[in-house]
């Protein structure tokens, strides 16, 4: 298991140079001149040019990057020119409640997904199949913003069970980790219960049942690990999703996390925290997938070996 992680510990590295290649170019495609705003709307060329050229932008591309590849990989993104505060305290004070929320809308969705997945696939053409695939549905047609808004007016303005902004206490995370994890349930749900039928069908599990085995056994012990194993593979997938969502969310909810600050950094160019902050969403993209490699291989061993 050791060198199984190594190999795709290494692995990752060409991964993550092609993503700070691809942000670096696709940063400087962006219109807009940030030396510009930052120099403010009445500033002459020559304070432009100044402030241009404190901020390396004077500089030819290529050098441009091997200095932002160089010091990213010291940890300095350099400061923002929106705040002039350095970038790594800009994300510090956001990263958390992003990850939070993510984390709080993944769990819920992967259990309420499987629990829906499973119970649709045992009592398949039934009334729980029928119930969980219509809330499946709904989940993945509802758009995330529309969601959340009908949420705050239920919830929150009609009802004033809820806050809508903030992230002082756990009352905080229910409605933006509803709204973010909504369409994950539902396509983990519908993947489930597909996974699940298939399994159901093998040979082994009518020899289970053969035997005499009760149908909790059956698909507790011998249904459920093997069904799992594509589903693990969606997980990751679906985490890269709840990344992207976030931004989204953050917005309609007006969170203080790396969503709110990533659009904030593209309405004013601030090129520092934009690349700093989608190869941060780039990197736990990554990470989180090579968790679930590691998962997949514990789940099922000959993976390891192939």
């Amino acid at each position: 298991m050791f060198s199984y992680v190594i190999k795709r510990l290494l692995g990752l590295i060409p991964t993550l140079l092609l993503v700070a290649v691809l942000v670096f170019l696709f940063i400087h495609l962006l219109p807009g001149d940030p030396a510009r705003l930052a120099a403010g709307p009445e500033a002459d060329e020559k304070t432009v040019a100044l402030v241009r050229a404190d901020l390396g932008l004077d500089k030819p591309l290529p050098e441009q990057f091997i200095s932002f590849f160089v010091n990213a990989a010291q940890g300095d993104f350099g400061k923002s020119i929106r705040t002039k505060r350095p970038v790594s305290e800009e994300i510090g004070a956001r990263f958390w409640p992003t990850l939070w929320l993510t984390v709080v809308a993944m769990v819920w969705a992967v259990l309420f997904g499987l629990v829906i997945g499973i119970s649709s696939a045992v009592w398949r053409n039934q009334w729980p199949d029928r119930l969980g695939m219509t809330l499946a549905v709904s989940g993945i047609s509802f758009p995330a913003f529309s969601l959340g808004i009908l949420l705050m007016q239920v919830f929150s303005v009609q009802l004033g069970w809820l806050p809508t902004v903030g992230d002082d206490t756990w009352r905080h995370y229910i409605l933006p980790s509803i709204t973010l994890g909504a369409a994950v349930a539902a396509v983990m749900a519908r993947f489930t219960r597909s996974s699940f039928i298939e399994i159901l069908q093998e040979d082994f599990v009518r020899t289970a049942r053969a035997k005499g085995l009760s149908e909790k056994v059956v698909v507790i012990k011998h249904c459920l690990r093997n069904a799992l194993i594509p589903v693990v593979t969606m997980m990751g997938l679906q985490f890269g999703f709840l990344l992207g969502g976030a931004i989204l969310v953050e917005v309609v909810f007006n969170w203080p996390g790396m969503g709110r600050l990533l659009v904030d950094a593209v309405e004013m160019r601030d090129y520092p925290v934009i690349q700093a902050s989608i190869l941060l969403f780039s990197l736990e993209f990554i990470f989180i997938n090579l968790v679930v490699d590691v998962l997949y291989a514990v789940i099922n061993p000959s993976i390891r070996f192939k």
